[in-house]
């Protein structure tokens, strides 16, 4: 399996918790906190495409979306979803977790990562 690419936080605890479970299975991670190392805005639509929407790549169960005023939370268009989330890139769920260009999924769980992760047979 290549190297899982891991975006999200730092300090998240789901993203804690979904590089625990890479570890223990010894899966190799890679991980990049998008505060301190931005995601492109080409790489954010090329996630939001591989998803199905931005609505699949944004948390709006997250404190950060409920603080938002009203009209900040139904951008348009992709330049209004690239800039809500250069402002508040706490606004995208987290993890991102990427095997290649077209394999991209977002949060943790552990059913949702063994499926993902188990080796083909």
């Amino acid at each position: 399996m290549d190297v899982v690419q891991l975006y999200g936080l730092k300090n998240c605890s789901t993203c804690v918790k979904a590089m625990n479970w890479l570890t223990q299975r010894e899966l190799p991670y890679s991980f990049t906190d998008y505060r301190e190392q931005p995601i492109s805005g080409a790489q954010l639509v090329a996630w939001a495409g591989v998803l199905g929407g931005w609505e699949k790549l944004v948390n709006r169960a997250s404190m950060t979306w409920r603080n938002l005023p009203e009209s900040r939370k139904a951008p348009g268009n992709e330049q209004q979803w690239l800039a809500l989330i250069a402002e508040f890139p706490a606004l995208v769920k987290r993890p991102v977790a990427v095997t290649g260009p077209n394999n991209v999924a977002v949060g943790f769980s552990e059913k949702k990562y063994s499926e993902l992760f188990t080796p083909n047979a």
